[in-house]
């Protein structure tokens, strides 16, 4: 049966470990080493190079240079003092007694290199990852960028990637090649060392995982277009950059935007397709218009801001313009609330002498106003005169129902007096006389009395 191992053996293991580890981290980061007869002179620094420890009796002692291929007489004496080097100064330099050559030597003029400030980022899923760091300075002849890539607290030999300088962006850059299948959550350990002749300068480790320095560039294609009858609204599109593949992973998209004599700009965000309505822009005002773009999952960064794209929004081409610019009441103010905007000459700078600059224009109306206050004038006066009538016919009506009831309770029919019989009437006197009206009936009697 095998013994289990000692406390000893137990403790060497993590130590080990530790050790690997810390090698891995500890790259050197030295200057690089100086040839034989090779002098250093540092950027901006005096230099005095010697000829001999003695200066030989009796004797002239001539200098000569030689850089970038051509020749030339410096001074005489033992010495030579150079001032302010420059890295022109960078050449070969001989001392000699007539024809008789005593010393050559080589003077290289460096400055020790920038610390890097690295920054790593992945411009799509399937992209490899450029890490870069800005330089202030140009950096001395034969500097050396070297970036190494390690996985953490994993005991491995870090991978090395030698880095370039690019003058017109005045920036090293690297390139790490990300093996398919690569988890992008896992932990990188990313170091840097920049060196040369006159030292060496190592960066912080830097831990980035592929998802966190995603950054996509920038959208394409960004233009500003204006619809029709449509004074307050522009169209945005764009494009995809073409670094990104919209087949397997899609992006989000912000759009900041405002008008020409605004400083600040209004943004929308959460933008998912490759367009936008902007319903609140001002009338007749330019518009300037970004765009950038992020990972659809929230990984990563967002993309540097498109370039910009401007467009004015529709004008009616028959209305009057003026010198004043219109107005729009849905700009948003500071504290994110709509609020009346102001215009846009408000914006404009005082004028030379310091005096406030004060608009000498009126604005024109327009004829659509008159056709609006013509129409409405028209429609109260026929209203008015609707009421009117209305009024009067119900007056009237009222006026003949009370003469009506007046008339029946004023005016009765009164039966009209029957004349005497005559003597040819006589046999009718025995029946009975025909019924007045109102009901009264009469007999002769009663023509008798009113006879008398």
């Amino acid at each position: 049966m095998a013994r289990p191992p000692g406390p000893l053996l137990l403790l060497l293991f993590p130590l080990r470990f530790l050790l690997h580890l810390s090698a891995a981290a500890g790259r050197p980061c030295g200057p690089a080493g100086l040839p034989r007869d090779t002098v250093l002179g540092l950027l901006g620094a005096n230099i005095t190079l010697t000829c001999q420890d003695e200066q030989p009796a009796n004797a002239t002692v001539l200098w000569q240079v030689e850089k970038q291929g051509a020749a030339g007489q410096l001074a005489e004496g033992n010495t030579l003092l150079l001032r302010q080097l420059r890295y022109e100064d960078s050449g070969h330099y001989s001392c000699s007694v007539g024809s008789h050559l005593l010393r050559s030597l080589r003077l290289l003029v460096a400055e020790p290199p920038e610390t890097p400030q690295v920054s790593c980022y992945r411009r799509s899923h399937d992209k490899d990852v450029l890490c870069e760091w800005p330089q202030q300075k140009k950096p001395s002849p034969g500097t050396r960028a070297m970036l190494w890539v390690r996985r953490r607290f994993v005991a491995e030999n870090a991978t090395e990637q030698r880095c370039r300088y690019f003058s017109k962006a005045r920036k090293f850059l690297c390139r790490l090649k990300v093996p398919p299948g690569t988890d992008d959550t896992k932990s990188l350990v990313v170091s840097t060392c920049v060196s040369n002749s006159a030292g060496g300068s190592a960066g912080k480790d830097k831990i980035i995982t592929l998802s966190s320095v995603l950054r996509p560039d920038p959208p394409v294609n960004v233009t500003v277009q204006a619809l029709e009858r449509a004074p307050q609204r522009l169209q945005v599109n764009w494009s995809y950059p073409p670094s990104w593949d919209p087949r397997f992973y899609w992006l989000r998209f912000q759009v900041r935007y405002r008008p020409e004599p605004a400083p600040t700009f209004m943004e929308v965000d959460q933008v998912m397709t490759t367009w936008l309505d902007i319903r609140d822009a001002w009338r007749g005002t330019r518009h300037v218009v970004q765009v950038r773009a992020k990972d659809e999952f929230g990984h990563g960064t967002w993309s540097e801001w498109s370039q910009e794209a401007v467009g004015t929004p529709w004008t009616d081409p028959w209305e009057l313009t003026s010198e004043m610019e219109p107005y729009s009441s849905q700009v948003p103010t500071e504290d994110d609330t709509y609020g009346v905007t102001l215009s846009p000459r408000l914006f404009e700078e005082d004028d030379a002498n310091g005096s406030v600059m004060e608009s000498s224009t009126h604005p024109v109306a327009s004829p659509y106003a008159f056709l609006v206050t013509g129409g409405s004038l028209l429609l109260g006066i026929a209203l008015f005169v609707g009421i009117v009538v209305r009024y009067r016919q119900m007056w009237w009506t009222s006026g003949q129902e009370t003469s009506k009831a007046e008339g029946e309770g004023q005016h009765m029919l009164v039966p009209l007096s029957i004349p005497p019989p005559t003597l040819s009437d006589t046999p009718l006197l025995s029946q009975p006389a025909p019924s007045a009206p109102g009901g009264l009936h009469t007999t002769q009697a009663d023509y008798s009395s009113s006879g008398q």
